[in-house]
């Protein structure tokens, strides 16, 4: 008997690890562990904490079509979740474990404990590339080394899809009965989380509704994608975003529907999508290559240079969308309200922090991660160390986003600061994102600027420059 234990790739179709574990012919059982302190640590959004619970009731229904169960168990943390596993093996007589391999420390090494547990009783620990179309090692340069530039990556990426054509595979029922287990084993009505959980009810968690929405958004949005993407007041992205964080959709899946059907080359829309999907497999194989990322480092080493005040009020007004730069604000409250906020929006806000605000990156990443219910280590750490030029292929830390011309830029009619601060809503377009030019702003209530972005801008330079002097002077 075959045990696949899920984790965050909670799907049935195009999942390697369990279609490796079926097509062994022996019986299957599954398994999904909570491990709340770790998740603590990690700091899981409770609104993603729901939807992966949510999910769970929908991947086990699945899984019963094909025969096989759904074992559940909750335990405190990682290295005891490892623990729980071997205990199942142990019990029910398991000859191999399959897996879906994750690229952050924590997990590795909790998979390398798993193994040692395993290797105890001579069990073998199956660990399946499942997480990326390429696995880390299938995409580098001419000398074998892995990329520290996304556009040469991308470029090697596409022709290696020459080779690896995208092959979105199909779980086929266990041939054999379902294994009959104690019902307090397998997961079900008893086996709510200890771990806080906010509601995701406006994302649907069965199958179904995720491959519709996929299917939708290329057929109708994503040719339009390059054109809507960067406009928060229109819905011109996917929403695709929380089912890849927990697995329910895969990136195979996503790249596959790009180009079905369609004659090359691709149309603008699928073209930057398929991009965007390309970013998140670079951040990915940057956690396998480079483990500091994942223990809070800087990818370049003179970040750990840089002098971070980190002023507690600033920290506050920004987290509760009070800074006084509406853009700033709209976002942080769309983020604290509905667990989500628009892509350009996080750049925004990630900037404004940084460098306006002179705050560690590492305490926005965190925020995001205990917000956001599409938050996944490898996209959420890329993106803020992109914004804090600390990171691979990052941005010039000399250029900074100006977070009112920014507002004017891509919310011009001031539509999505309206919806999100209605203190502003009598505001005219005109002063929408510099309200405190608007004669009747007292009446408003909103505060003004708690910071002069010219002047923030000159001290992030003079920052930024003597912690790359440093770091060369030694």
């Amino acid at each position: 008997m075959r045990l696949i234990w899920f984790r965050r790739d909670l799907r049935v179709d195009d999942n390697t690890a369990l279609i490796s574990a079926i097509e062994s012919g022996e019986r299957v059982v599954a398994a999904f562990i909570a491990t709340p302190e770790t998740w603590r640590e990690h700091h899981l959004a409770p609104i993603q904490a729901d939807l992966i619970y949510r999910r769970l009731f929908c991947l086990k229904a699945e899984l019963e079509q094909l025969n096989i169960p759904l074992l559940y168990a909750e335990v405190d943390d990682y290295a005891s979740s490892a623990i729980q596993i071997s205990d199942w093996v142990d019990c029910l007589q398991i000859t191999a474990v399959h897996l879906n391999k994750e690229y952050e420390w924590d997990e590795i090494q909790r998979d390398n404990h798993l193994e040692l547990l395993l290797s105890n009783s001579n069990i073998a620990l199956h660990r399946h590339d499942d997480k990326c179309h390429l696995a880390p090692g299938d995409v580098v340069n001419q000398k074998g080394d892995y990329f520290k530039v996304f556009t040469p990556f991308k470029k090697a990426y596409l022709k290696a899809m020459q080779t690896t054509p995208l092959h979105v595979r199909k779980a086929k029922a266990v041939t054999v009965p379902m294994v009959d287990l104690p019902s307090k084993d397998t997961f079900g009505e008893h086996s709510a989380f200890s771990y806080p959980r906010i509601s995701s009810e406006e994302f649907a968690v069965d199958s179904t509704s995720i491959i519709r929405r996929l299917r939708s958004f290329v057929q109708d949005g994503v040719d339009d994608y390059k054109q809507q993407r960067d406009f928060p007041a229109v819905s011109g992205t996917s929403g695709l975003s929380p089912y890849l964080a927990i697995g329910a959709l895969s990136a195979r899946q996503c790249l596959a529907r790009v180009e079905y059907q369609q004659i090359q080359p691709l149309s603008a829309g699928r073209e930057t999508w398929q991009s965007e999907l390309i970013w998140r497999e670079f951040y990915q194989h940057l956690l396998h290559f480079e483990p500091k990322l994942s223990k809070g480092r800087c990818f370049l080493s003179w970040g750990e240079r840089l002098m971070w005040p980190n002023r507690d009020e600033y920290i506050t007004a920004w987290k509760e969308g009070k800074t006084g730069y509406p853009i700033v604000d709209a976002a942080m409250r769309q983020l604290n309200q509905t667990g989500w906020m628009h892509n350009r929006l996080r750049m925004i806000v990630a900037s404004f922090l940084i460098k306006d605000l002179h705050v560690d990156w590492r305490i926005g990443e965190a925020y995001f991660m205990s917000k956001l219910i599409d938050g996944e280590y490898a996209a959420n750490n890329g993106g803020w160390q992109w914004c804090a030029s600390t990171g691979c292929d990052g941005q010039p830390y000399f250029r900074i986003f100006n977070p009112t011309t920014q507002g004017e830029r891509f919310d011009p009619s001031g539509d999505f600061v309206r919806r999100w601060i209605p203190e502003l809503a009598d505001v005219p377009a005109k002063y929408i994102h510099q309200p405190m030019k608007w004669n009747r702003v007292k009446e408003a209530s909103y505060p003004s600027p708690i910071v002069d972005h010219k002047v923030q801008r000159e001290i992030t330079l003079a920052n930024y420059k003597d912690a790359k002097d440093i770091m060369n002077a030694t």
